[in-house]
């Protein structure tokens, strides 16, 4: 943040006539390359308390510490030691702070919240968590729409204040930590906002379009270190330490949202995979449960698995295989199981047609009566296996079960669903005697002809 008293301090520096000065404390500031004209421009972050600690996100027009050139600023920072919010528009020849206080309401300084600026030719206005605070127009807006044509940088820093401004500060408190989840920037045209980028952080490395400041700060009490700029499990985090102890050592960012996805592909997932799918003797193992979407906050898996479709084998299916209870154990943002992943869910029920395969020796007239199964041994009920630590590594959580066995056309079922009826049976023994009796009967038939034949051919 740069205020009317440190002036001639960026003066100095914009010619180049005064070296950086060594302080017992190092800050950090964190900001964009590129100037945004009008649009909407957000943040999800939680700022650093304390005493004398000065935490902001800001707006600020690249070279209004110049002398001669109009001042464009827009902020939002926390001061003091109950962490209250400030709202501020500074500009002008030389600028002028027309400041207004929130107050401390919401814990900033203990939880994230999404913070947003509006910025179009008509108004200026301010947000917490999607709830407007303040808003300019007039004057106010005209400053700025008349003054910053090219737009202004997106900027974060983190810096130690004073008793006239932030507070009493003392290096003890040190390491305090400003996280930042994301960043976005909506153009405005029409009266419309349009999302143009997000910054997720995702990497270890400073992102493209991204710099970090290493000057001294705006009471001069410490010098910003690109040390103090680090990225971490998807947040970008600033750091205020002791000059000889930079570096985000104890930084512990903790989003509820979650933080933004990482780059590393071998990085472990935030949380594991849904429950395997069960098994029934009647019916095709179901689909194992899709793992967890890494970027969600709660670990759910985007779609659970399905179970498969039953199948008998000499006709359609009739019962589908059920599965597994949802997956266990685990937290979000940690490798392992699924705090909360979804296992999965029953297989859709095939239709069952009512039509019984015919054998290749014609139909029974008289079709077997189906019969409730009697093996107590055997699950014949269309249950899936239990997602509990003892069952067998082929139906373990996160893995695909194995193959049902091929059911016998004798087996039945009278658990839920349709029952599967038995297969008609058929002697052959019956039908061979008679086709033999039939046979001899011809022949002999036949044999007794020929002799009248012959005894009449001979008479």
């Amino acid at each position: 943040m740069i205020k009317s008293h440190s002036l001639s301090l960026f003066c100095s520096l914009a010619i180049g006539s005064l070296a950086s000065t060594a302080h017992a404390v190092s800050s950090a500031e964190l900001y964009t390359t590129e100037a945004y004209p009008y649009g909407r421009f957000e943040a999800r972050l939680q700022f650093a308390g304390g005493d004398g600690v000065v935490a902001s996100f800001f707006l600020w027009k690249d070279g209004s510490e110049q002398s001669g050139v109009f001042w464009n600023e827009l902020d939002l920072e926390t001061v003091w030691a109950d962490c209250e919010l400030k709202t501020n528009a500074l500009y002008g020849d030389p600028e002028a702070n027309h400041s207004q206080d929130y107050g401390s309401e919401g814990n900033l300084c203990g939880t994230f919240h999404t913070y947003a600026y509006e910025w179009t030719p008509d108004y200026i206005a301010w947000f917490i968590d999607g709830k407007e605070i303040r808003r300019a127009t007039g004057a106010d807006a005209a400053a700025f729409s008349d003054n910053a044509p090219d737009g202004m940088q997106i900027h974060f820093n983190l810096w130690p204040g004073d008793s006239t401004f932030g507070g009493n500060f003392s290096p003890s408190i040190l390491p305090v930590f400003e996280y930042i989840n994301w960043v976005q920037f909506s153009s405005y045209a029409n009266g419309q906002f349009q999302l143009e980028w997000r910054e997720d952080f995702s990497g270890d490395t400073l992102p493209e379009g991204w710099v970090t400041g290493d000057w001294g700060s705006p009471k001069n009490l410490s010098t910003h270190s690109p040390a103090n700029v680090a990225f971490i499990d998807g947040y970008a985090v600033l750091s205020m330490t002791a000059d000889d102890a930079t570096g985000s050592s104890g930084a512990a960012p903790m989003d509820p949202e979650g933080g933004g996805p990482r780059d590393d592909p071998s990085d472990p997932p935030m949380n594991g995979a849904g429950g395997a799918g069960g098994q029934t003797p009647n019916g095709a193992a179901g689909a194992a449960g899709m793992s967890g979407d890494p970027q969600t906050p709660d670990g759910n898996g985007p779609v659970p698995g399905s179970g498969g479709a039953g199948a008998t084998p000499s006709g359609p299916g009739v019962m589908p295989g059920n599965d597994n209870p949802p997956g266990s154990g685990g937290t979000a943002n940690s490798p392992g199981p699924t705090p909360t992943g979804t296992g999965d869910v029953a297989g859709p029920q095939p239709i069952d047609t009512g039509v019984q395969p015919v054998p290749p020796n014609g139909p029974d007239p008289t079709p077997a009566v189906p019969t409730p199964g009697t093996d107590p041994t055997s699950d014949v009920t269309g249950a899936g296996t239990s997602g509990a630590p003892t069952q067998t590594a082929a139906s373990a959580p996160g893995t695909p079960a194995a193959s049902a066995p091929t059911v016998m056309p004798s087996e039945t079922s009278d658990g839920g669903g349709c029952r599967m009826a038995e297969a008609p049976t058929f002697s052959r023994w019956p039908w061979l005697a008679l086709l033999l009796g039939l046979s001899a009967a011809w022949a002999r038939r036949r044999g007794h002809s020929n002799r009248q034949r012959l005894e009449a051919s001979e008479g």
